[in-house]
């Protein structure tokens, strides 16, 4: 096979996973017009088309989706020998893609990021921040963290540290309409609540009753889809509300917010690292994990 068609394979394989040459030639360090010409090569010599387009998309026709997964398993090939070769060397290098949902990355993985730098200075961190699930391995992360329940997949993973999930409210609200000692007081109170951006479903409430968790849908005037959001309005005193202890704890230290309920609060073990088996080997990826399972443990710590 020659080089012209190896390049248009995975030049096809990134644009067909990301739905775009541009984000395509961003996550390949190439220009967009680069990969449009490895395509067409790739089309010419093939006598096929692999994409219908159009000026605000790319779709796969029936050939491309044919492809797809053959050229994905030649890129994660191509990776993985990348990744091998990297491994030969003793300090991390390159870039690290990671992947997290929004109150992750802002209150446990960027504030590691200046430490893990100063373990590996030669390594570059790409960190995106998102609520929807991405494709680890098509959209080219080494790492990513998820919360919840995991589906089926070749991904390696890993069990981060256990967080807690209590309700909170500002001393401002608790001394104007009290302070409640059980969760079915709740509904005489003004509460705050979230829904998923993912599926827009509500956040349901989780208390730990005895040996058994109870969970609660309450009767919101004010629902926000962001967990930072939410102990926004908190803070400002708009109710009681619920949020993982990582995400209330600077309000708490500032005396913004006070647990509420806390007899009832419940641990969840549900925050994991996932990373492609084609990232196994890569030195950055193995620090990474390394220093982010310490820092959660910390911190889930120091806030229980």
């Amino acid at each position: 096979m020659g080089l012209d068609r190896l390049t248009g394979l995975i030049a096809f394989a990134r644009a067909a996973s990301l739905g775009s040459y541009t984000t395509a030639a961003r996550s390949l360090a190439i220009s967009p017009s680069a990969v449009s010409k490895s395509v067409q090569r790739l089309e010419r010599h093939l006598g096929i088309a692999l994409f219908t387009r159009t000026t605000r998309s790319l779709t796969l026709t029936d050939e491309g989706r044919a492809l797809h997964e053959r050229a994905l398993r030649l890129l994660r090939d191509a990776e993985e020998i990348e990744q091998m070769a990297m491994a030969a060397r003793a300090e991390p290098s390159g870039t690290l893609r990671i992947a997290a949902p929004l109150p992750i990355g802002l209150h446990v993985i960027a504030p590691a990021l200046p430490a893990f730098r100063a373990l590996c200075p030669r390594v570059q961190v790409d960190l995106r921040l998102s609520d929807q699930i991405v494709d680890i391995a098509g959209e080219g992360f080494d790492v990513a963290v998820r919360i919840g329940n995991l589906a089926d997949s070749s991904l390696l993973s890993r069990p981060l540290a256990p967080h807690r999930l209590c309700c909170f409210a500002s001393p401002a609200y608790l001394d104007a309409h009290g302070t409640p000692e059980h969760p079915d007081e709740l509904e005489r109170h003004d509460t705050v609540s979230m829904r998923y951006q993912s599926t827009g479903e509500a956040f349901r409430w989780p208390f730990q009753m005895g040996d058994r968790v109870i969970e609660i849908v309450p009767s919101s005037r004010i629902v926000v889809d962001a967990s930072d959001a939410l102990v926004a309005a908190l803070a400002a005193g708009g109710g009681i509300g619920m949020s993982a202890t990582f995400i209330a704890a600077p309000y708490v230290a500032r005396g913004e917010l006070v647990p509420v309920l806390p007899r009832f609060a419940v641990e969840r073990h549900n925050i994991t690292a996932l990373w492609p088996a084609s990232r196994r080997a890569n030195p950055a990826v193995r620090a990474f994990l390394m220093l982010l399972q310490e820092h959660f443990r910390q911190r889930m710590t120091a806030e229980a």
